[in-house]
């Protein structure tokens, strides 16, 4: 590691650019994004996703310094491996380091990767797909919430329609703790997404508290899309018009709703439970 590349200046150019992946009109641009931790480069790698660049703050990545939770020998494991695929690595010292990391706690590893996501109609469909769709959701700590839970219950893929956020938000990887690299993921207008979804004969179930419809009351066999809306006014009139079923998850208590990624959740697993 000695002979890579040190940054120790803010200012740096390199820094700068890093920094600005943080904004999604960069992101956009230059169709990269950042992966910042072990166990998120790894599951990235583990899909096939090489990053282009490595920083690695030593100081940090150190057993001395490392404030992550993984064993630093399979850090190192995780470094040669990069290296292997000829990945350019980058030391940055910690100040240099703090100033692009996006959380608490970093592990001293951050990696570049191409863009995250296709268009919706590029997303593969097999047979008996489960699909989760996420309209106009906004936070992206929800929507990476919503992918570790769709990779927990062998979801087949996740829509985003109309979202007010994208696949690449360095919260929504780190939410998603990289899974938002194991399961195809892809982005489009409602409009788009409603296209999709009759071309392949995917079968829409939408969440709405203004139904009798409980979600344990339909089936969820063959190939289904379950539909949530945004964490203010849940999904909007064109999806319920196109929906095949509307469902709502019962509530005892005071509040008439759930967090979306905790409504999301209780759906899905209720469609494994069927469909195994």
């Amino acid at each position: 590691m000695d002979d890579d590349l040190l940054i120790t200046s803010a200012a740096n150019p390199r820094l700068k650019a890093l920094s600005g992946l943080r904004r999604r009109r960069d992101r956009e641009e230059s169709r990269t994004t950042l992966v910042e931790g072990y166990e998120e480069l790894a599951l990235a790698l583990a899909a096939g996703v090489v990053p282009t660049e490595l920083y690695v703050c030593p100081e940090l990545f150190s057993p001395a310094g490392r404030a992550g939770s993984q064993d630093i020998g399979e850090q190192d494991e995780l470094l040669a491996r990069l290296r292997t695929l000829r990945v350019p690595v980058v030391r940055l010292s910690r100040s240099a380091f703090e100033k692009v990391a996006y959380r608490e706690g970093a592990d001293g590893l951050l990696g570049v990767v191409g863009a995250v996501g296709r268009p919706v109609h590029e997303l593969p469909v097999g047979k008996k797909d489960l699909v989760l769709l996420a309209q106009g959701v906004e936070k992206p700590g929800n929507l990476g919430a919503m992918l570790r839970t769709a990779d927990a219950a062998g979801v087949d893929a996740v829509v985003a329609a109309d979202p007010l956020t994208d696949w690449g938000n360095p919260n929504v990887v780190r939410a998603s703790k990289g899974t938002v690299f194991a399961t195809p993921v892809g982005a489009g207008t409602t409009q788009e997404t409603l296209d999709w979804l009759h071309a392949n004969g995917i079968r829409l179930v939408v969440t709405t508290p203004e139904t009798s419809t409980e979600h344990t009351d339909i089936s969820y066999k063959g190939r289904v899309a379950v539909a949530v809306g945004s964490e203010k006014h849940g999904v909007d009139d064109a999806l319920l018009a196109a929906a095949d079923e509307r469902i709502r998850i019962p509530m005892a208590g005071r509040v008439n709703s759930l967090n979306v990624s905790v409504a999301a959740a209780v759906v899905l697993y209720e469609a494994v439970r069927q469909r195994r």
